[in-house]
């Protein structure tokens, strides 16, 4: 019998199973307020458990008073104790892009000079290659429907590739970082080429990187047939990878690049880990939700009315519309209540970005849900701060306007955040940090063993 009969043959079998597991391991709500267990390592107002400290960024969603209270103010985010706003600013006046200086930023702490940023982009430059036949041997080897599972592979399988795959020794780690970070873009954009050709019978079409192209420049002239994009598409797509690099050691990624660090795992295992938390759609995958939604509420909006638009984010909220998870997406932060300063940033790009696609009424829409969601979402909850737009609510809108196929989102967010996982994991290295463990309490009740003729 061969195994796809053999598993058919056996799938009922396994349904009752999962069945079983899913019983057995239900736990009473009731324990969670006994133990006061911080569950998502939250409080119940929202605030993350302190876990570890860091000096690659900070995130800040409340001012504290005087007397001790926290209240919401508007999100700030800083790299390396410089705001992002401030970032963005300098080398948007300059007219230059940005992705390279700030990933110089969050691995080494300080702003490089135009000499460092020349030898930087140099060294990125020369590491943008893959190795002999690896898109023959690896990437079109059973090509993944899931672009993000490609690239875990992949990353997986450069460790093969890589004589000094395990030594975690600093100038090590960073090279092996510096090649990945150079490397991502290829294997995302490769991966999804691959998969079109044997997936929707598309035509194999396979760009090579220029050497004096932008990360950003790079991505869209690998993506598409031409090789060619406007100057305003490559600097918009700069921005969201600018946006994207970092944000805390907190996220869900980022803490899994610390956990999987502090265990003396090698950089390949820890990136592939990093990847299989990004790709969950309560983070990376969040824009496309957006997008999802967003296609939904169009197809079934009579109108886009105020009236309308709040009817149908009502029937989001009471779980009659789109996916029925009773979300809005694109709509509130973990930490961020008053404002994700991303989300302005990217905002002040949206405009002239719809204006050159044509898509001036769906940018519309979108700044409509922007000012209704937070009022129809404070009708239905009672919430401890505010809520407004995140990054995830106008990026997914850019990467369609960009003809970025759904399927490279989240590698896209992975090419940007894959600068902060790095500068995480040198971080955790660095300071030899214990194994990171925390406790679960056990509520099991003790039984004895039942020998097997006496079981029923």
């Amino acid at each position: 019998m061969e195994f796809n009969e053999f598993l058919q043959e056996v799938m009922p079998k396994i349904k009752k199973l999962s069945e079983l597991a899913r019983e057995s391991t239900i736990i009473d709500n009731t324990f969670y307020s006994k133990y006061e267990v911080k569950r998502g390592l939250r409080d119940e107002h929202g605030n993350g458990v302190l876990a570890g400290l860091t000096d690659i960024s900070d995130i800040i969603g409340r001012t504290t008073e005087p007397d001790g209270s926290r209240l919401p103010c508007k999100g700030i985010l800083r790299y390396r104790g410089i705001d992002i706003k401030d970032i963005a600013g300098g080398f948007v006046r300059e007219n230059r892009f940005g992705f390279e200086e700030t990933a110089y930023l969050l691995l080494f702490g300080t702003l490089p000079s135009e000499k460092e940023l020349k030898e930087f982009k140099e060294i990125l430059s020369g590491m943008r290659s893959l190795p002999v036949s690896f898109i023959r041997d690896v990437i079109m080897k059973a090509p993944s429907v899931d672009m993000m599972n490609g690239l875990s592979r992949s990353v997986l399988t450069l460790y093969s590739y890589d004589e000094k795959a395990d030594d975690i020794s600093i100038s090590n780690v960073l090279r092996q970082c510096l090649q990945l970070i150079a490397q991502f873009p290829l294997v995302s954009v490769y991966s999804y080429q691959v998969f079109k050709y044997y997936h929707e019978e598309g035509g194999l079409i396979i760009n090579t990187p220029e050497k004096d192209l932008s990360t950003a420049e790079n991505m869209l002239h690998l993506l598409r047939a031409d090789g060619k994009y406007t100057e305003l598409e490559a600097k918009i797509l700069d921005m969201m990878l600018v946006l994207h690099a970092e944000h805390g050691g907190g996220n869900n990624s980022t803490f899994t690049t610390h956990v999987v660090t502090s265990s003396g795992a090698d950089t390949y295992s820890v990136i592939a880990a990093a990847l299989g938390s990004l790709k969950g759609p309560r983070h990376g995958g969040a824009n496309i939700k957006v997008v999802k939604m967003f296609e939904d509420m169009k197809a079934h909006l009579k109108n886009r009315s105020d009236g309308a638009v709040r009817d149908y984010l009502n029937k989001l909220l009471n779980k009659e519309a789109f996916d029925k998870a009773g979300l809005i997406y694109g709509i509130g932060h973990a930490v961020y209540s008053v404002s994700d300063p991303r989300a302005e940033i990217i905002k002040s790009y949206v405009a002239k970005l719809a204006e050159a696609k044509n898509r001036t009424e769906d940018y519309e829409l979108y700044e409509k849900i922007e000012r209704l969601a937070p009022e129809v979402i404070s009708e239905h909850r009672t919430m401890y701060k505010g809520v407004s737009a995140n990054v995830d609510f106008y990026s997914g809108f850019i990467n369609s306007m960009l003809g970025i196929p759904t399927e490279l989102f989240t590698p896209i967010f992975a090419v940007s955040r894959i600068v902060g996982w790095s500068a995480h994991r040198i971080e955790e290295l660095s300071n030899k940090g214990k194994i990171i463990r925390p406790n679960y309490e056990c509520i099991s009740e003790v039984r004895d063993y039942v020998p097997l003729k006496d079981r029923k």
